[in-house]
């Protein structure tokens, strides 16, 4: 390995001993690291100043996980698919995520012991046998509410989709353990515990293609124990699901040492037994339900002789179809003939399961999945679904909003060309949503996210030429203004999955691609579409190995299926155009469609899905391919790369988590600067992929489906938390050698506009109500110290070089008091001093001059707002500025350019050019 050369031209004659010192220290810790590296990876303190802001929607996404504490009528906790979990203590008003530090945020189950409620315990995975799921790394418990967190193990079991525990013994625990959704694997099935989860026996286990998807207790005899196993694959094509000969519900009256399989009137595994979801009656446990998915069986079943026998009571097929999400059916805890159901909709009888009548939710699909009822008063309910979690607290009367859960699970993501920009997605099961990347009033909230008139899968994508125009789905055409739709898919026949590609070219913005197994153009606003491919996918696709015993005869001879699943039209050239299909090809052609090369790596095997395509920024010869193969049982992450327009690819994952990988983008302003999104966090590369680095930061784990560069932010689309916006980062487009070499650097600001708020003619929000984070209010001033220094300053020049504002290090808070203000009020000043400490730091100018001399009035958004800063005099007027930093004596200089608003009338030099001078 090439050692690093030593850089000391930082130092400078007559520094104190001192200083020297500490930087000959830090240099040497920072030349130790990189010679032990041999994976070159870049220490977290030369970036770690950045943040993520999560901008919204706040409106839920797909929940399974819901619990209650009785005796707390008010507390509830759900359990997120890519959400994490999350705790409200005011029934639903608010909602806190209490898991965001964790390293996976697929939920599938949450318990919380009965006998001491600050233990809880979570099952990662979604617990579901879906097209588009997520999995998780094994069993979480906390014993102070959720504070902390200890990893208990059943980490390959992927899937926890339920966990019971003992009433009285909190360390008594079964855990329902479904297993890998895509492959054969031995940890699946009923796990016990007798110790609190420090270890676990497998008590009910069929095969490796069979898991268990729910546990119960009786509720008056903890050693009666019942579990539904559930033998299921899903393909690796889209809707590809089987099931197997052993699902059932078995039974055990030993506390889980024996099972029993319930048999007499239940439907068998002969006719496509699937999942079978079952309740207790808590007034009388002899009573029981299922509701069970069969070909020919299907239906609600009761039984009278707790498991014994059972009777099929209903067949009304919207009450138990779609068994592969929907299961859940649970029994009043005071009337044993009153149940309920999730469905596409909640159902509730009260005569004993014989008819069912719509309770909560449209009969098009809000799909709920789990219920919760309070034992002791059962008017009280929560209940998950697609749109998060929502509370009752008077039989359903009226319902707790989910429209304060920044959960939402989208596809991809996009971008327009305004200011503030929007940034779009396609939400499951909730159609679309656009957001503002910046709110009018201080933050992001309702007023600033609305649909686009899109279906709820795939891509939007806005018209670079007319931003009152944004096209989605298969395919919609949304005029904001109006809200009008009109329905332009082309007419021509094709393929297509939830998630076609829909794309303008960024070379000619006329021209719209969109793709269902063959590839479309449209250069007139979609009134006519032009076929420039034909089928690109494979003619005889091979079914993997991974479908193991559901393999049949048939599969060596199907049919064509696969789909174009990504396209990356050039940068450069409008005629160039690469595209991925999800059974793993990639195709290009330099014609505009008129001749089409396979450039597929030779890596890829049948249904290696082509998630994402980045065609390269700088010349036509590049692209970036991002290859998810968990459907596949494959969990690795998969990138390539090429140079030679696919004639050879190489593999780039050094540094990469066992996880997979959704997008890649190469940065559009430093050449090699990558970004990638996987299951569960966004990496960055400074080599060109050769080696990887963590850019989760502040964001929760959770999976990250699309990224997006729009200037200099980095836009991320997550499958569970909603958008979120990493603002600035041009620090890493200029970490250097030098820098790591132990060099102080301040880094070249972006341009930034000037923004004034409205603070005075309107009351805020309250608190309460859900918002997302606006960017910093001002410019984003970005440095990194190699050593902890002794004083730090800041200079702000305008261009004829006179000081606009200075700050240090030095700086010191003050209490003002009511007598020397202009307003009857006390005032504590905002107040963040410049940081000295080793290491990246970040610092917001507000764009104001300092105050006059003796002036003690503060702007009222210093309060209104937590944005730190001094009191503030004047705003700086459009222009380009200097910025100085000095550390120790070490002066570095940047410049750093202001614009007024864009919004503003032509004429205005900046927001408050009329008023600067009011009290």
């Amino acid at each position: 390995m090439k050692q690093p050369r030593l850089c000391l031209s930082g130092l400078r004659v007559g520094q104190n001993a001192d200083t020297t010192m500490k930087r000959l220290t830090a240099i040497t810790a920072i030349l130790i690291a990189a010679t032990a590296s041999h994976a070159q990876r870049i220490d977290l303190s030369y970036y770690n100043a950045m943040e993520w802001r999560c901008i919204g929607p706040f409106r839920g996404g797909r929940t399974v996980g819901a619990v209650g504490i009785p005796s707390q009528p008010n507390t509830f906790y759900i359990g997120v698919n890519n959400g994490g979990v999350w705790r409200t203590n005011d029934a639903g008003r608010t909602w806190k995520p209490i898991f965001d530090d964790q390293p996976t945020g697929s939920i599938g189950a949450i318990a919380v012991a009965p006998s001491n409620s600050k233990i809880l315990y979570v099952g990662s995975g979604e617990g579901l046998q879906r097209p588009d799921l997520s999995v998780g790394d094994g069993i979480y418990k906390s014993t102070d509410s959720g504070l902390t967190w200890t990893h208990l193990g059943l980490r390959d079991g992927q899937q926890i989709s339920s966990i019971i525990v003992d009433p009285k013994d909190p360390n008594r625990i079964f855990v329902a353990v479904l297993g890998h959704p895509y492959g054969p694997n031995p940890e699946r099935g009923v796990f016990r515990s007798l110790d609190g989860g420090k270890t676990f026996k497998k008590v009910l286990y069929k095969d490796v293609d069979t898991g268990a998807v729910e546990v119960a207790f009786d509720p008056h005899n903890a050693n009666i124990v019942f579990a539904d196993m559930w033998a299921g694959r899903q393909g690796p094509w889209e809707n590809g699901a089987w099931h197997g000969v052993n699902s059932g519900l078995f039974k055990s009256t030993d506390g889980g040492n024996t099972w029993a399989k319930l048999t007499k009137g239940l439907p068998s595994s002969e006719h496509g037994l699937g999942r079978i979801g079952f309740s207790i009656a808590p007034s009388n446990s002899k009573r029981m339900y299922a509701t069970a998915d069969e070909d020919k069986g299907g239906g609600i079943y009761r039984s009278n002789d707790a498991g014994a026998s059972w009777t099929l009571i209903n067949k009304q097929e919207r009450i138990y179809s779609r068994g592969d999400d929907f299961a859940e059916i649970k029994a009043d805890p005071t009337n044993e003939n009153i149940v309920y159901v999730a469905n596409t909709e909640t159902y509730k009888s009260t005569d004993g399961g014989m008819h069912f009548t719509g309770w909560k939710g449209a009969p098009g699909g809000d799909d709920y999945h789990t219920f919760w009822i309070n034992p002791i008063n059962p008017k009280i309910v929560l209940v998950a679904s697609d749109q998060g979690a929502t509370i009752t607290v008077n039989g359903g009367e009226s319902w707790s909003s989910w429209y304060n859960q920044p959960t939402a699970q989208f596809y991809h993501v996009s971008t327009d060309n305004q200011f503030p920009y929007w940034v779009y997605g396609g939400q499951q099961e909730s159609g679309s949503a656009m957001v503002q990347s910046r709110g009018n009033d201080g933050q992001i909230t309702f007023r600033e996210w609305h649909p686009v008139g899109a279906e709820e899968y795939g891509y939007i994508a806005p018209d670079p030429l007319n931003n009152d125009i944004v096209y989605g789905g298969r395919v919609s055409k949304f005029y904001k203004s109006t809200g009008h739709v009109d329905e332009v898919r082309p007419k021509e026949a094709a393929r297509y999955l939830r998630t076609a590609p829909l794309i303008f070219s960024p070379v000619d913005p006329h021209i719209l691609y969109f793709a269902g197994n063959i590839l479309f153009k449209t250069v007139d606003g979609a009134k006519t579409w032009q076929v420039i491919s034909p089928d690109l996918t494979r003619e005889q696709p091979e079914p993997p190995a991974s479908i193991g015993v559901y393999r049949t005869p048939e599969m060596a001879t199907m049919k064509r299926r696969g789909v174009i699943y990504t396209i990356a039209p050039s940068n450069h050239d409008v005629n160039v155009i690469w595209v991925g299909t999800d059974d793993g090809l990639i195709h290009m052609t330099k014609d505009a469609g008129a001749t089409w090369s396979n450039v597929t790596p030779p890596q890829l095997t049948p249904w290696s899905k082509v998630s994402m395509l980045d065609a390269g920024r700088f010349d036509d010869q590049t692209a970036y391919a991002a290859i998810n193969r968990i459907r596949l049982d494959d969990m690795h992450p998969h990138i390539y790369r090429t140079h030679d327009a696919g004639k050879t690819w190489n593999e780039i994952v050094s540094g990469l988590p066992t996880d997979p990988v959704n997008s890649v983008r190469e940065d559009p302003i430093r050449r090699g600067l990558l970004y990638c999104g996987t299951e569960r966090g966004v990496y960055f590369s400074m080599d060109d992929g050769d080696n990887w680095n963590p850019l989760r930061l502040n964001m929760p784990a959770t999976s990250i489906r699309d990224l997006v560069i729009h200037g200099d932010d980095l836009v991320a689309g997550t499958h569970g938390r909603s958008f979120w916006i990493l603002d600035g980062i041009n620090p890493l487009r200029e970490l250097d050698t030098a820098t790591m070499g132990g060099q102080a650097k301040l880094v070249k600001p972006s341009m930034t506009y000037i923004v004034e708020r409205n603070t005075w003619s309107d009351t805020p929000l309250p608190p309460e109500e859900p918002a997302g984070k606006n960017p910093p209010d001002g410019a984003i001033l970005d440095y990194w110290i190699p050593y902890a220094a002794n004083e730090v300053t800041l200079e702000i020049l305008d261009s004829a070089g006179k000081t606009v504002r200075t700050f240090s290090s030095k700086d010191k808070a003050e209490v003002v008091k009511e007598e020397d203000l202009e307003v009857p009020m006390y005032w504590l000043r905002p107040f963040k001093p410049l940081e000295t400490a080793a290491g990246s730091h970040r610092f917001i100018w507000d764009l104001h001059y300092a105050p006059p001399k003796g002036r003690k009035f503060f702007p009222i958004s210093a309060i209104v707002h937590d944005t730190p800063g001094e009191p503030s005099g004047d705003w700086a007027l459009p222009g380009v500025y200097t910025i100085k930093l000095t550390i120790d004596g070490q002066t570095f200089t940047q410049k750093l350019t202001l614009k007024a608003d864009p919004r503003l009338p032509t004429g205005s030099l900046h927001p408050l050019a009329d008023h600067n001078d009011e009290g």
